[in-house]
């Protein structure tokens, strides 16, 4: 959810093609869907003036945020081009992502979990869905609703979860990611959004997480917040088997904003040997500074 492009100075000019910003009150905070003035049936959705996803109802495809472009080039590399998946959706959003696997992949099976109940109201009214795909929203806390899931049920499990542009403490441990596992295949994938800044504790921290209970990872991001050069988002990726490096490492750095994959060896040395965190050391993300994602 937090962050990406925001697109709050299109406004004015889409009042002027008749369409107004919606605003209303959630428990998140102050939403507003703001219209794309170059596309007619596009939105962006932000909170608190913070944006958090970009929906064109005429083409659900289309993935306007960078870091919601790595996480659609994950989907894309998770099986043939086509073939419906099993997808978990922790966090929800304006449902950006449930959109692009529904309109992607065919028939897949997709569960999301969004705390944010009144926040699915929104969404629901001003942003419709398809009524063919196969998208079951939940209201509930994500660790909560992830422990009622069955076991081996998920293709790909998608944590996107931000409380007041923060991802929550109980959703960064060892305790949590054993869950995720549970839930997934065998060769279920984990892709997590993220945001950091400066040192990049939190990250380095996340990413020793993650490879204490998975086999492979890896971290895309762009360059200057790896370099903690500037707060932002970044994809961790995790897997009980191989992950397509090559493939993702092409498609991440040929975008609009070019980002770069971490992984292996490199990816190790990333952690500066930050260890794993566990449900009685874990602490939410860091507050992003008041012009991170302007």
């Amino acid at each position: 959810m937090a962050g990406g492009t925001g697109r709050t100075g299109r406004g004015r000019a889409a009042a002027r093609q008749g369409r107004e910003p919606v605003r209303a009150f959630v428990g998140g905070g102050a939403a507003e869907l703001v219209p794309d003035r170059e596309r007619p049936r596009a939105w962006s959705l932000l909170i608190d003036g913070a944006p958090q996803s970009h929906v064109d109802l005429d083409d659900p495809e289309r993935l306007d945020f960078a870091y919601q472009r790595r996480l659609g080039h994950m989907i894309d590399l998770m099986a043939a081009q086509g073939m419906p998946l099993h997808v978990v959706h922790l966090g929800g959003g304006a449902l950006t992502l449930p959109r692009y696997v529904a309109a992607t992949r065919p028939r897949s099976t997709q569960q999301v979990i969004e705390i944010d109940t009144a926040l699915v109201e929104l969404v629901r009214r001003e942003l419709p869905l398809d009524r063919t795909w196969r998208i079951r929203v939940r209201g509930g806390d994500a660790r909560e609703g992830l422990a009622k899931l069955h076991e081996n049920w998920a293709d790909l499990v998608i944590a996107d979860v931000f409380h007041g542009a923060r991802t929550p403490a109980h959703l960064t441990s060892v305790e949590f990611l054993a869950d995720v596992r549970r839930v997934l295949r065998p060769d279920g994938v984990y892709a997590a959004n993220l945001t950091d800044g400066g040192g990049l504790a939190f990250l380095r921290s996340q990413v020793a997480t993650v490879r204490s209970c998975f086999e492979e990872s890896c971290l895309a991001a762009d360059p200057a917040v790896l370099r903690g050069r500037r707060f932002g988002n970044a994809m961790l990726v995790a897997s009980g088997r191989a992950l397509p490096f090559a493939e993702l490492t092409r498609r991440i750095a040929g975008d609009p904003h070019p980002g770069r994959l971490e992984h292996g060896r490199e990816l190790a040395d990333f952690t500066g040997g930050a260890a794993p965190v566990t449900d009685v050391t874990a602490a939410a993300s860091p507050v992003p500074p008041p012009d991170a994602f302007r």
